[in-house]
C-alpha cells in the first residue's frame, strides 16, 4: 500500500496538474461546461494510453537502442530539473509555450495530452520507471500512473471552481511548489544514472 501511495504521489507532482489546470482552462476559455468535459476526458484518456506504452515497454526501447538504464536516468534527470526549473522560474513547462494563443478545432490531445500533460520530461521519466518496476511493482506503478492521472481528471473537471477559490496567483504558487518538488525527484533519477555508473553491481 505505502509503495502504491508513493507511486501515485510521484505520478500525481510528474504531471504537474496545476500548470495543466491553467493550461486546459486558457485553452477552453469561451466552451460551454459539457464541451470542457469532453476535452478532459479524452486528453486524459490520451494520457494514460501513451504512459502506458512508455511503460511497458521501455525496457524493450533501450535494449533496442543500446542504451544503458543509467544512461536513460541521468538524460531523464537533466530533462526533468529543466522542466522544474521553468515551472519555479516561470510557472510554465519550457515545451509548451505558446500553445494558448493557438486556435485548434480539438486540442485535447494537441496540445493538452501532448506535450502539456506528457512532455518530454514526463516520457524520459515514464520510461525509467517502466524499466525499473517489476512483477508486481509494475502493476502497483500501472495503478498508480492510472490513479494520478484520474485525479488529475478530477482537478479539470473541478477547474473553473478551482481557479475561482484560488485566483491566478494562487494557481501560479502552486505551480512553482511543483516544480520544487519535481526538482527534487529529478535529483534522485539522476543521482540513481550517477551512481550506477559508479558501482555497476549496485545499479
Amino acid at each position: 500500500m505505502s509503495l502504491l501511495i508513493s507511486t501515485w504521489i510521484k505520478f500525481f507532482f510528474l504531471f504537474a496538474p496545476f500548470f495543466v489546470m491553467s493550461m486546459f482552462l486558457a485553452l477552453t476559455r469561451g466552451q460551454s461546461a459539457s464541451e470542457r468535459r469532453q476535452v478532459a476526458n479524452k486528453s486524459i484518456i490520451a494520457a494514460l494510453a501513451i504512459a502506458l506504452v512508455l511503460m511497458f515497454f521501455g525496457s524493450g526501447l533501450f535494449e533496442l537502442l543500446g542504451i544503458t538504464l543509467d544512461a536513460f536516468r541521468i538524460g531523464s534527470g537533466i530533462l526533468l530539473f529543466m522542466s522544474a526549473i521553468s515551472l519555479v522560474k516561470d510557472g510554465t513547462r519550457n515545451h509548451a509555450t505558446g500553445m494558448p494563443n493557438e486556435e485548434r478545432d480539438d486540442v485535447s490531445v494537441v496540445p493538452l495530452a501532448v506535450p502539456t500533460i506528457i512532455g518530454p520530461a514526463t516520457i524520459g521519466t515514464i520510461l525509467v520507471y517502466g524499466a525499473e518496476f517489476e512483477g508486481w511493482e509494475l502493476v502497483i506503478g500501472v495503478m498508480g500512473l492510472t490513479g494520478a492521472l484520474l485525479t488529475l481528471g478530477v482537478i479539470l473537471y473541478c477547474s473553473s471552481l478551482i481557479e475561482k477559490i484560488l485566483g491566478r496567483t494562487g494557481l501560479n504558487i502552486l505551480s512553482k511548489i511543483t516544480g520544487l518538488i519535481l526538482a527534487a525527484m529529478a535529483a534522485q533519477i539522476f543521482m540513481g544514472g550517477v551512481m550506477g555508473f559508479l558501482h555497476p553491481a549496485a545499479g
